[in-house]
């Protein structure tokens, strides 16, 4: 079976007829969950089964929770976490050990509703420019540390049965405008880039899936990543990752024109899927009618992709919550 070559997204809590019709007709490759989909456990795995039977097969299921700010699941059916930067700060050296165990007890939370895949590990290096809707989701500043630190996120993701999601690829520490609203620009060489900004996403190469930036690295080309031709080529030859590479939401301002032309000239880049969330029902027929079927090496990588869901290792929540409030001085959750 050949994949859609899209992520997409449903409007409420479960889905319309016309939502299963579009679903089954045109089979994304994947969904993503919003605030607005959910209101209780029994409800998210009504609304996942739905997903699932639509298509009609184990389709993957994603969600941003990042923990802090950026987590579509709040209490009572998730903890609220600190933002990761905080969180790595206050662990200081055990900040390894400790990303490992909060990001394996998101995993757990995310598994247990039926979502199995989940934006994250975020490793962009935070810098003093950098805007205040990315800043604090970061792990730190340094990317030798940051690469450490965001493969025990992932390690925390998949010995908990859910697929980690590396962003913003290639880097979008610099970024001093909120690509929701703006394109921000990097005006460095691709050999700074690769040095710096680049570096954590290349240590990190061999995760299953990334998702794009919506930057202009006007060095290297004057459009977007996430439809940049030569930005692909970086991705896939200097950072070297042969995952599925999936776009950052194409409904945001950072890019322009139609969303299905969007998907379009993202495709003809060379991502491999586009993830298109908050949009009209006509607009996601549009989008998934433009994105059409995964290439054969799209098609590949999302089959590899699949292949790393594993069955849960199991989780002693007490201990777990124990060591982890052990590493962290006593504060693990936001208060």
């Amino acid at each position: 079976m050949t994949f859609g070559a899209a992520i997409s997204d449903a409007e409420a809590l479960r889905l319309t007829d016309d939502e299963r019709a579009l679903f089954r007709e045109m089979n994304p490759f994947g969904f993503i969950l919003f605030a607005r989909n959910i209101e209780s456990a029994d409800q998210v795995r009504a609304l996942c089964d739905d997903f699932r039977e639509a298509v009609g097969r184990n389709c993957p299921i994603t969600i941003d929770q990042e923990g802090g700010r950026v987590q579509r699941l709040r209490a009572p059916l998730a903890r609220e976490w600190m933002p990761p930067l905080d969180h790595a700060e206050r662990a200081r050296e055990h900040a390894e050990r400790a990303m490992y165990l909060r990001y394996r007890l998101i995993a757990h939370e995310l598994f247990e509703l039926g979502i199995d895949s989940n934006c994250a590990p975020m490793v962009d290096v935070a810098r003093t420019e950098t805007h205040a809707f990315l800043r604090n989701r970061c792990y730190g500043s340094d990317a030798d540390s940051i690469a450490q630190l965001g493969r025990a996120v992932a390690r925390g993701h998949l010995d908990g049965g859910v697929l980690p999601v590396v962003k913003h690829m290639p880097g979008h520490g610099r970024a001093t405008l909120d690509t929701h609203f703006d394109l921000p620009r990097v005006d460095l060489t691709l050999e700074e880039l690769t040095q710096t900004d680049f570096a954590p996403f290349k240590a990190l190469n061999d995760l299953p899936m990334a998702m794009t930036a919506h930057l202009v690295f006007e060095q290297i080309d004057p459009t977007p990543a996430t439809i940049s031709a030569p930005m692909m080529k970086v991705i896939r030859e200097v950072i070297g990752f042969d995952g599925l590479v999936m776009t950052d939401d194409i409904s945001m301002k950072a890019l322009s024109g139609l969303v299905s032309e969007r998907a379009a000239q993202a495709l003809h880049a060379g991502c491999d899927v586009v993830l298109h969330c908050n949009g009209s029902f006509a607009e996601r027929r549009d989008v998934l009618e433009a994105a059409g079927q995964m290439t054969e090496a799209a098609q590949a990588r999302a089959d590899r992709a699949l292949a790393m869901r594993k069955k849960p290792a199991e989780l002693d929540i007490e201990a777990t919550e124990a060591e982890l409030s052990a590493l962290m001085g006593g504060q693990v959750y936001e208060r």
